[in-house]
């Protein structure tokens, strides 16, 4: 008896078949490494709830953002980690501030090689955990943060950014990074928008990583996005780019494959997802009990983030990929 579905079969009998009929290749070109570097560190500190992560001093990650340009990832975003904090968040524009300083290593380091983003937000730097200043009640005062986004705009072109990332899901935030850009001869830094960023659950290690506490208990539901909702995503994604974002982000990347795949669908722009800290930590525990096989589980995973549309993933997974592709 002949079964139509039997040629299917026949293309999956060895590797080589199966990997000339892949309808999708994850590559180290569709990588993004994201790093943290400390003020005030002499040595890197190991995130415990991030495996193989640290905090990096300006020297490692210099080291780190070198290595990874000889395995051929083609980009970074930095997050910083300051000393001091205040209500404004005012590090993040100083231009002795920790990414500042960093990002001209960087530039110093490996020129135009590698693509140097920076997120742009305020919650690594305030002492209060929000992602912009507060007003009266507490509360994220949306357009005086909006001016404070503006001015890190600025101080992260100065220093050497190719893309900033605003990450703070605040209204207009990407046309006020815009105008300010431009209004300042910036008008080559893109900005990739989080668009979709959902108040998730899985980003209890990148707290550890940045050292953020919501004072008082808060959390960031009122401006970030309800993880019942996908419609909603999609009008947030439409706002940022008729504001004049050259590139979008859904984060988290796995729990939210269905909004990558709408997006994709919506927009002809770049778009990428964040595989965020919660996702690469549960591989990585798991694997240390050997319930999984760590690598090829990650890999799984971002094949499918790249599979459900997205271009460019973000991912603490960057070097080990990179090394396995290089291998």
């Amino acid at each position: 008896m002949a079964f139509p579905q039997r040629r299917l079969r026949r293309l999956r009998r060895t590797p080589a078949l199966r990997r000339l009929v892949a309808e999708t290749a994850l590559t180290v070109d569709d990588l993004v490494a994201p790093l943290f570097v400390r003020e005030g560190i002499d040595a890197p500190q190991p995130i415990p709830s991030l495996p193989g992560v640290v905090q990096h001093t300006r020297a490692s990650l210099r080291r780190e953002v070198a290595e990874l340009r000889s395995l051929g990832v083609p980009a970074i975003i930095l997050f910083g980690v300051p000393e001091r904090k205040d209500p404004q968040g005012s590090g993040a524009w100083d231009p002795d501030g920790i990414v500042q300083v960093a990002l001209a290593d960087l530039r110093d380091e490996v020129g135009d090689d590698v693509v140097l983003m920076t997120d742009l937000c305020l919650d690594e730097y305030t002492s209060h955990g929000h992602c912009g200043v507060l007003d009266d009640d507490g509360q994220p005062d949306n357009d005086a943060t909006l001016e404070l986004y503006a001015q890190v705009a600025l101080a992260q072109a100065e220093a050497g950014a190719d893309i900033v990332a605003p990450s703070g899901m605040m209204d207009g935030q990407v046309l006020a990074i815009r105008e300010a850009l431009d209004e300042e001869g910036w008008s080559d830094v893109a900005v990739l928008a989080y668009a979709a960023k959902y108040a998730s659950a899985l980003y209890g290690p990148f707290r550890d990583a940045v050292d953020v506490t919501i004072v008082g208990g808060g959390d960031r539901k009122g401006y970030q996005q309800d993880y019942r909702n996908a419609r909603e995503a999609l009008e947030e994604i439409r706002f940022d780019l008729d504001e004049g974002a050259d590139m979008l982000m859904v984060k988290p990347a796995v729990t939210y494959l269905d909004v990558i795949t709408r997006a994709r669908a919506l927009v002809d722009v770049p778009l990428a997802a964040y595989h965020v800290s919660g996702e690469y930590a549960m591989v990585k525990a798991a694997a240390e009990r050997g319930w999984i096989d760590g690598p090829a589980v990650a890999l799984e995973q971002l094949t499918a983030v790249k599979r459900a549309g997205a271009d460019l993933v973000l991912t603490y997974f960057a070097r080990e990929l990179a090394e396995q592709f290089a291998d």
